[in-house]
């Protein structure tokens, strides 16, 4: 065998052995025909999700538990390391992700676009369970600072499906059966990033939306369990929001993980990557919350 032949031969088995998910998946567009408020027809315009199937080792012990993963960007832009990178760790732990691409206020978006792009892709996952091997009631959402928020929203103001809606997404339920909230923006109040309220409410809301979207203030009973962390060193999205959030949580009787570490700066995402040595210990306490809620096996 010729080097050249040799080297393609080794190339096409390298590709073979990476997981489906190391491939540059496509995005999908939550609504083909385009987003109800659109203001064009850009690519920031169109909100999309771009999935992250499970392995088939995890497919093949049943259908798996699923998130939709909002990045942070002061709703301003998306972080790529709070996207794809936790996607691919909850491929690890055998769960399919699905990365959400949400419109943005830097677009010239405001409440409510952000939230039903968030609704329409669970309600989208949920849609296409069977596609994707996906248990349609082990769907999730996760964010990050301000993708949190975007999260803790979905968490509190989530609504049911349509059962005579001409499209089938509508017809799924936009509750999320967990939440996952990564040193999310959670107030609108006092404690909040001003940065993300002026991008998601713009420069002079009204009270009652400050309130409406002050996501401690909108908890329920009816609101899905939570795995909340955040650090006490965050000097851009105060502590102070997660631990409000848990303390709704708790008066309301939703069962919840509340983490708060000492070290690490706003944005950390997995800290697995130089000059760390290891990841941080979030991703540990995690795992073991998915797996004690029967999210993971």
């Amino acid at each position: 065998m010729n080097a050249s032949r040799l080297c393609l031969l080794l190339t096409l088995l390298l590709s073979l052995s990476l997981p489906a998910a190391e491939a540059d998946a496509p995005q999908i567009y939550l609504w083909p025909a385009g987003a109800p408020g659109a203001r064009g027809t850009e690519d920031h315009d169109r909100p999309s999700v771009t999935p992250f199937p499970a392995s088939p080792a995890a497919i093949a012990a049943g259908p798996v538990g699923a998130v939709v993963v909002c990045p942070g960007g002061g709703y301003g832009g998306l972080a790529g390391h709070e996207g794809k990178d936790y996607a691919l760790w909850l491929n690890q732990q055998g769960v399919a992700a699905f990365v959400l691409k949400y419109r943005l206020g830097s677009h010239g978006y405001r409440h409510p676009r952000m939230l039903e792009d968030a609704a329409r892709a669970v309600r989208w996952v949920r849609s296409h369970a069977a596609e994707y091997h996906v248990d349609p009631k082990r769907v999730g959402i996760m964010g990050s600072s301000a993708g949190g928020h975007l999260a803790s929203s979905l968490v509190t103001h989530f609504s049911a499906g349509e059962p005579s809606a001409p499209d089938p997404v509508e017809k799924e339920s936009s509750r999320p059966d967990f939440g996952i909230l990564c040193y999310a923006v959670i107030s609108m109040g006092e404690v909040t990033h001003q940065g993300s309220k002026n991008n998601l409410l713009g420069a002079d809301p009204s009270p009652e939306l400050v309130q409406l979207m002050s996501n401690e203030l909108q908890v329920t009973p009816q609101t899905p369990p939570c795995f909340v962390w955040h650090t006490w060193e965050d000097k851009a999205v105060k502590v102070e929001n997660s631990m409000l959030f848990a303390a709704a949580l708790q008066k309301n009787g939703v069962p919840f993980d509340l983490h708060i570490y000492q070290n690490g700066p706003h944005g950390i995402g997995l800290r697995d990557k130089a000059p760390f040595e290891h990841a941080h210990a979030w991703t540990r306490d995690l795992a073991f919350w998915l797996k004690e809620r029967g999210i993971t096996r």
